[in-house]
């Protein structure tokens, strides 16, 4: 069983890339990128605890442009939330399916939907039938043929580097189109180390090794394990556990809060 670390450099590079690729916004950024396979390998460490005791084609539609913001309701984006795994390293969509995506938006609140449907379903007009069936935030589309959770529609080389993309990437997609009071994950920032600006009172105890890092078992399973900040209402200090499947890019993720800042 090896464990597989990697700086947290990397960790915030992947995640900035696969956000400029899936942006609701025309006026993207353009990112540079560098795979993590670019940045030097980091030693494996030699004992188990380190582990924690763990075993688009972007942008919108002149209609999202010019719609009135306070309609709440669910349109179809022309975001390709597939443009992400271009050139994320270790994985990439299984053939014959493809990533769509729909946006809801309340006044200065909004969110998103990212859904994995056969290719031949993932048609814009195809996907506006699932339109008028859909209510508010908590009724959204349902397209024919989409599976219950895109990351079933991803495949990958089962290297440590493609878990820990995937991880990443899963968070990103769930994301995707959130404004305002629907944003989550946004306020997460990734950390190697204890934030020192804050005193924290910790639910249990603190743990030894924040760095980002992956197991992969010998049967094929795999485990993630990376560390973030929360920086806004609800500070807190989070850990992100994901366990892998065999044959699976489908993770079961524990996000746990461990500490919150002192008063």
């Amino acid at each position: 069983m090896s464990i597989q670390r990697f700086p947290l450099a990397a960790v915030q590079q992947v995640r900035q890339y696969i956000q400029n690729a899936i942006a609701v916004d025309a006026d993207k950024q353009v990112q540079t990128w560098t795979g993590i396979d670019d940045i030097d390998d980091i030693p494996e460490p030699k004992s188990l605890d380190d582990l924690s005791s763990v075993f688009a084609f972007g942008g919108l539609t002149p209609e999202e442009i010019t719609a009135p913001q306070s309609l709440q309701r669910w349109s179809v984006s022309m975001v390709n939330p597939g443009a992400a795994l271009l050139k994320l390293p270790g994985l990439d969509l299984k053939p014959t399916w493809r990533l769509v995506s729909y946006l809801y938006r309340d006044g200065d609140n909004g969110a998103g939907l990212v859904l994995a449907v056969p290719e031949e379903l993932a048609t814009t007009a195809h996907l506006e039938k699932a339109l008028p069936a859909s209510g508010n935030f908590k009724q959204p589309p349902k397209p024919e043929g989409a599976l219950m959770d895109f990351m079933e529609a991803i495949d990958g080389d089962r290297s440590a580097v493609s878990f820990l993309v995937a991880s990443l990437l899963c968070r990103e997609l769930r994301e995707f189109g959130a404004l305002g009071a629907y944003r989550n994950w946004t306020h997460h920032r990734p950390i190697d180390a204890i934030p020192q600006q804050a005193k924290w009172h910790w639910q249990t105890e603190p743990p030894k090794d924040l760095a980002p890092k992956v197991k992969v078992l010998p049967d094929g399973q795999a485990v993630v394990e990376f560390f973030t900040c929360r920086i806004s209402a609800g500070i807190a200090l989070y850990r992100h556990l994901d366990q892998y499947p065999v044959n699976q890019y489908k993770p079961k993720c524990i996000d746990k809060a461990l500490a919150t800042p002192q008063r």
